[in-house]
Order: C-alpha cells, then sequence, then structure tokens
C-alpha cells in the first residue's frame, strides 16, 4: 500500500529535462568494484541494474549532505545520520527535522544496507532506491517538494556536470537522483571490525576469554534474531517494549494494517552497536546495560509478543550478571573504525 504511493511519488517526477552535454567535458566514469564479503550472505540488491561508478558515487554523496533539499535549506540526510556514530544522530532519543521539529523515532543506522530486502522500522519502503523518498517527503524531517528539489539540480552547474557524468544522456530527474543516492548508500558497508577478523582468521582477530563466552552467550540466546553475520534476520518483532503512551507507535502494523503486525518493528543490526547509542525505535535506552535489562526484567506480555521471548516463566530473556557483562564485551568487537572512519564516506 505505502510502497505503491512511494513509487508513484518517484515516478511521477521523472522530468525529462536532460543533463547539458555541454558540462560534461567528455568524462569516462569509472566503475567502482563492490565484493561480498565472505562471511555475509548474498547480496540482495540487483547491483546489475545500477552499478556504482566513481561519478555516480560522487553526486550521491553530494545529494546526501545537501541540506538544500530540505524545506528550511538545512537539513540533509547526513544530518541526522552522521558517520562517526555509525550514521545515527548520536545522543537524540528522536530524529530532530526542519524547523527543529521532532520526529517519533530514533535515527536507524546505514550499513550494509544492499544485504537487505526491507527498510525503515515499519518496512515502509522494500527497495534501496526507494527509501530516500520517505525521508524527503515526511513534513517533520525533511518536508521536501520534488519539483522544488529537480529545479534546484537543474538550474545547479556542478549537479548538471555530475549527472551528466555519472548518467550521460540522461535526464536530471527523480530516477536517477535516486539512483544516485543508492550506489553511495551501497557502498557504506561495515565488514572489518574485529570480529570479522576473528571469523576470517586475519590478524587483529584475537578475542579475549571474556568476549569468546559472550559470543557463545549471544549465540545460544541473540543469535534467532540477530543472526548472520550481518546480525539481524531482516524480520519484524515485537520484543516486549511498553507502549509509549505519547505516541503510540505500532510499527509494521502502520504498513499492513494487519493485527498480527501490531507492535513489530525491524529488528536492528548490532554491528557498531556500542556507537548507536540510544537505543530501540524510540531511543528509551541510553546504554547496553539498559537494554540487556529490559531483555531480562522489563519485556512486556501483549498478543503478538515473540514467542522467543515467551519460552520462560516469565517473558524474557534469562541472563547472569556475568552473561551481561560478556555480551556486552563481545558485543564490542562488532565496532568497525574503518567504516566509522573511511573518508570516502565523510562530508568534507
Amino acid at each position: 500500500m505505502k510502497n505503491t504511493l512511494i513509487l508513484a511519488i518517484a515516478l511521477a517526477f521523472a522530468g525529462c529535462s536532460s543533463s547539458d552535454s555541454a558540462n560534461q567535458d567528455q568524462y569516462i566514469d569509472v566503475p567502482l568494484a563492490f565484493e561480498t564479503p565472505s562471511n555475509f550472505p548474498p547480496l540482495v540488491y540487483d547491483i546489475a541494474s545500477n552499478r556504482p561508478t566513481q561519478k555516480g558515487f560522487e553526486l550521491g554523496k553530494k545529494l546526501f549532505y545537501d541540506g538544500r533539499l530540505s524545506s528550511d535549506g538545512t537539513v540533509s540526510c547526513g544530518f541526522c545520520h552522521e558517520q562517526s556514530s555509525a550514521f545515527t544522530h548520536h545522543g537524540h532519543t528522536l530524529s530532530q527535522g526542519v524547523d527543529g521539529q521532532l520526529g517519533t523515532r530514533n535515527t536507524p543506522s546505514i550499513q550494509n544496507l544492499a544485504f537487505q530486502t526491507q527498510f525503515m522500522y515499519d518496512g515502509a519502503a522494500d527497495h534501496m532506491d526507494l527509501q530516500p523518498i520517505i525521508p524527503l517527503m515526511n513534513p517533520v524531517e525533511m518536508n521536501a517538494n520534488m519539483a522544488a528539489i529537480l529545479q534546484l539540480l537543474r538550474s545547479d552547474a556542478t549537479y548538471v556536470q555530475l549527472f551528466g557524468q555519472a548518467f550521460p544522456g540522461k535526464p536530471i530527474d527523480s530516477e536517477h537522483m535516486l539512483k544516485a543516492m543508492s550506489q553511495f548508500m551501497l557502498m557504506i558497508t561495515s565488514s572489518n571490525s574485529r570480529f570479522d577478523k576473528y571469523r576470517l582468521n586475519e590478524a587483529g582477530g584475537t578475542l579475549s576469554a571474556d568476549e569468546l563466552q559472550g559470543y557463545a552467550v549471544f549465540n545460544q540466546k541473540c543469535a534467532s534474531c540477530h543472526s548472520s553475520d550481518l546480525f539481524t534476520d531482516d524480520s519484524f518483532r515485537n520484543n516486549g517494549l511498553a507502549v509509549n503512551p505519547l505516541v503510540n507507535d505500532v510499527g509494521r502494523y502502520r504498513v499492513t494494517e494487519l493485527e498480527s503486525d501490531r507492535y513489530k518493528f525491524k529488528v536492528p543490526s548490532l554491528r557498531n552497536v556500542e556507537k548507536t547509542a540510544p537505543y530501540m525505535h524510540d531511543g528509551r535506552f541510553g546504554t547496553l546495560e539498559a537494554v540487556l535489562s529490559h531483555y531480562t526484567n522489563g519485556v512486556q506480555p501483549s498478543a503478538t509478543l515473540d514467542p522467543l521471548l515467551q519460552q520462560n516463566a516469565q517473558p524474557g530473556i534469562v541472563l547472569s550478571a556475568t552473561e551481561k557483562t560478556q555480551l556486552i564485551a563481545f558485543l564490542k568487537t562488532l565496532t568497525d573504525q574503518q567504516y566509522l572512519n573511511d573518508p570516502r564516506f565523510a562530508e568534507f
């Protein structure tokens, strides 16, 4: 339902104003290599339909960090997705948008999107090329007007040149704008943490006794949802959070309108989780310790509570204090300094 609307919006503004060939400077674009890490599951994104190139990446990066796309001229995608905090909005419980407005959800991380099938906490987008439409058009986030954005792009000499180089002979329209943004986001991968080095038996991949024990606890009690080396199964689950009466975010139900999806949210990847506080879809927990306390003592029963959290006398997961300490030690091995500091993804 919602995805159809998103696609309609995108296609409605697929204009016919072509890039100015005079500004292309006969540039021959260079393809960018994208390799699936050997410990990752197969790629989901159809990369053959939008292969990343150097100029496509540069164009997508410029769009990602351009606040002029928003209605007040200040809020870019990068405003809420900061690289140093794994492309989240560090310290902000809820995302902040145009004119200082507060949203209703915490900013999710951007990493390894090409291996996922659903996007946003409620799965409102099921294709990476269409995902940016949601924050762009949201009246609280960027409150953008696609017609105004395309007018800006077609009148900006730098954008005209970049579009001409990235998509020679193609129009400056929403389709190619979104494809460029996908090329940038596609390349934002996190696969070089200490855990990855451990998995691949590479130098620097030594884990301590506590970290190894934490990994064992994780595999026993957490990996059913945070599965594979992506640390998410890409599903939607109700993890027993008490409903916030001020917002009453119904999660996946907002998209499907199925009662079975009420209060279900997408399982987030735990990669770089050390850097992405606060946690949960509404940022209610400020520390990893608070998250684990929720799973041991705070899970609330409900009609859609995930069955995996209903296997003990009390809803939740049984974890000792020692196991919690070991789990957190393990989770910190998922921090990827290369990804957090890669100059390719930086704004300047």
